[in-house]
């Protein structure tokens, strides 16, 4: 969710056009059928429950959707009813007896290769699931079946035509090897008897659409399907998870071709965490729960550490003090300090946007020289490049669906400004000299326009600080936009709408460092009886 939130909201600062993010609970099924009456409730009632609950904690994380779909919400309903009349008009469904290993959890037939042996916990010998460790159980059903070995030829066509239509690569080659293999049929139906919450098939009541079909259909009843879909259809972007990606890159385009629709643009596939290299399970007690991370680091600690060092392609690991190490030293100490130190009253009295002067910090020619003698070094130099390139790299990174890279990119350019700002000692400076005055606030100058870039960069991943940092500079909300942005336009000769300006007012530390540990540790365990009782 806050890998499509980053990427919504660079998408909007780019003005790149009309944007959304849809999301939502996939509400139908056998486990939720089971799971309420477990629970001694019925099936809607759980779904009401957990669905706000999902709604709740992403509005919580900040993640700005426009879309939350619920699939059993009736014009869902009505989009997979077509999309199943589409499928069954154009013969690509058949009634057949199907039988196989079924996985409740993951509700999918599995076959023997992604199986392993293991004893439940009465000591019985039975089959699990490789992927999830969950059982599995024999089944015989009279179903439909969709022709889904029709579409091999067309699937394989479809990726050497597109190679970026899954990325990372990893996972467009593993999909190329599923294609290599057989692709039998695939069963789109259970019986009713045994599965009654879900959509039953149109014109036979004795069966249900097969959760997945249904779920994946909500891609296109939240654009309007079957009539108005055409205005986003397929220009859109799915983001997903690794386990999820044979329903995504093999059935979903399969069934779309066969419903007479193109697969979408793009599937952006991420990795999943593991907490201190292990697999989370609540067996083990080791479920990281998102609320309680965003109440100890705030909710842009938390999001800034996910993003950062979250790398789609690869299982990535979780720990307090990881989080606690980073954030304090890229957003507290190395941001906020120089954000702080170079706004500070006694550095800055007037509290403006300082001048910059070209007598100091010469425009360096293509020769490598410059035009002449300033005060400014090579690492200056280097500076300047770097974060007048910074912009284009981080829209390349997003762009690429590797947003951690371009958190990396800004952090390397905030740590080398905090050594330009340590280099040149400004607060050593005498303000009664003028030479001294003008070195002095080119140094800030400089400084505060790299701070500018910065925030305004970082305004995808943590929106909250990134306003409080630009509104101290003074940077209006339509100066915000990340088309056209220019950077220290005094070096390249052209005027800077920001110098003389008022500085906004000082709303203290930009972002606080993180306690010890033991004492978030205290706070968590308060949090965790607050959340019992409630």
């Amino acid at each position: 969710a806050l890998l499509a939130d980053a990427l919504l909201r660079h998408r909007r600062l780019r003005a790149a056009g009309p944007a959304r993010l849809c999301t939502g609970t996939d509400e139908h099924g056998l486990k939720i059928q089971q799971a309420a009456a477990a629970a001694g409730t019925s099936p809607p009632e759980l779904c009401e429950r957990v669905s706000g609950l999902f709604r709740q904690t992403l509005t919580q994380a900040g993640v700005a959707y426009t879309d939350f779909t619920r699939t059993s919400e009736p014009r869902h309903q009505r989009a997979v009813r077509h999309f199943w009349g589409a499928l069954r008009d154009g013969g690509m469904l058949y009634k057949g007896s199907y039988e196989g290993w079924y996985c409740t959890p993951e509700e999918s037939f599995l076959p023997e290769s992604q199986l392993a042996e293991r004893t439940d916990l009465q000591g019985r010998p039975c089959k699990v699931s490789l992927e999830s460790g969950h059982e599995v159980h024999w089944t015989k059903e009279e179903n439909y079946m969709f022709r889904l070995s029709a579409f091999r030829e067309p699937l394989q066509n479809w990726l050497r035509d597109n190679p970026r239509a899954i990325f990372p690569d990893p996972f467009y080659q593993r999909v190329l090897r599923w294609l290599d293999e057989d692709l039998p049929d695939l069963s789109v139906s259970r019986e009713r008897s045994r599965l009654q919450w879900g959509i039953p098939v149109p014109s036979d009541p004795t069966q249900t659409i097969y959760v997945w079909v249904d779920a994946l259909v909500n891609y296109l009843s939240v654009v309007g399907y079957p009539e108005s879909h055409s205005t986003w259809w397929p220009s859109v972007h799915h983001v997903v998870g690794k386990d999820i990606l044979k329903f995504h890159a093999l059935y979903w385009p399969a069934l779309l071709l066969a419903a007479g629709l193109d697969p979408p643009e793009r599937i952006l596939v991420h990795s999943h965490w593991t907490v201190r290299g292990q697999k989370m399970s609540k067996s083990l007690g080791n479920v990281v729960d998102p609320t309680v991370c965003m109440g100890q680091y705030g909710v842009d600690g938390f999001r800034y550490f996910l993003l950062r060092q979250g790398v789609p392609e690869r299982d990535c690991d979780y720990y307090d003090e990881k989080v606690v190490k980073l954030v304090n030293s890229e957003l507290a100490d190395a941001l906020g300090g120089l954000l702080n130190r170079s706004t500070a009253p006694s550095i800055n009295p007037s509290n403006t946007y300082p001048c910059f002067s070209e007598l100091c910090f010469p425009k360096l020619l293509d020769s490598g020289e410059a035009k002449a003698m300033g005060r400014a070094s090579a690492e200056d130099y280097e500076l300047v490049a770097a974060v007048a390139s910074l912009p284009a790299q981080v829209d390349g990174y997003f762009e690429g669906f590797q947003i951690y890279k371009a958190l990396e990119c800004i952090a390397q350019c905030v740590r080398q400004t905090n050594g330009f700002f340590q280099r040149h000692k400004p607060w050593k400076l005498d303000r009664r000299d003028a030479a001294e005055q003008l070195w002095l606030d080119t140094i800030l100058h400089v400084t505060l326009e790299c701070l500018r870039v910065y925030g305004m960069l970082l305004q995808p991943v943590v929106p909250h600080m990134a306003d409080k940092l630009l509104s101290r500079l003074a940077v209006g909300l339509g100066e915000r936009g990340l088309s056209g942005l220019m950077f220290l336009a005094r070096y390249d000769g052209k005027p800077c709408p920001f110098e003389g300006r008022q500085l906004g007012p000082d709303t203290g530390i930009l972002f606080p460092r993180l306690g010890k540990l033991e004492t978030m540790k205290k706070r968590k365990q308060e949090a965790q009886v607050t959340d019992k009782q409630l």
